[in-house]
């Protein structure tokens, strides 16, 4: 693994530290090289953590956690897109996920499934059985900053291999 300079941030290998992040990611199967480093969980959210550290929004990917409905069948499923994008949830996702009414999944809903903090939710060390559709723009921007499951730590990887993840599909989903 090579060092990472991405921000004013100090990158370290997540496999020497997961105690940086949730539980559910650091028992998770890394999907390649994945680094770690701590932040102020006041400067969590995606703006003021850009500013703050001299990460740019084209660096950034952030973790929505949708609710699907067809009936009585109920899917909870995550997407990623850059921070510069927004999810097309009512039109592409509803329809890729074959669902008849999806909306954003409740703060409580989305922490207590994932077992992550609002605000830090992050694809890997998700459920098994959640899809998670991965932007294409997000899979080619390279090295892209995403939650580490709590608002403490910021994960850094290739985008690319966030389409690796168990459930993962990557497709055209954002609106930029």
């Amino acid at each position: 693994m090579t060092d990472l300079v991405l921000g004013r941030l100090s990158w370290q290998p997540l496999a020497d530290h997961p105690e940086l992040v949730a539980d559910a990611v650091a028992a998770a199967s890394l999907p390649g090289d994945v680094w770690v480093t701590p932040v102020d969980p006041d400067l969590a959210d995606t703006a003021a953590f850009c500013e703050e550290y001299g990460v740019t929004l084209e660096q950034s990917a952030n973790c929505v956690i949708v609710e699907a409905r067809r009936g009585d069948q109920r899917t909870l499923a995550a997407c990623m897109v850059l921070a510069t994008d927004r999810a097309d949830i009512n039109k592409t996702v509803r329809k890729h996920l074959d669902a008849r009414k999806i909306s954003f999944a409740s703060m409580d809903e989305a922490t207590s499934a994932s077992g992550m903090e609002f605000g830090g939710i992050t694809p890997i060390g998700l459920p098994q059985d959640w899809p998670i559709l991965v932007d294409a723009r997000v899979a080619a921007a390279g090295t892209v900053v995403i939650g580490g499951g709590v608002r403490s730590s910021k994960i850094a990887l290739d985008g690319a291999l966030l389409g690796g993840l168990p459930g993962a599909e990557v497709i055209e989903l954002a609106q930029p």
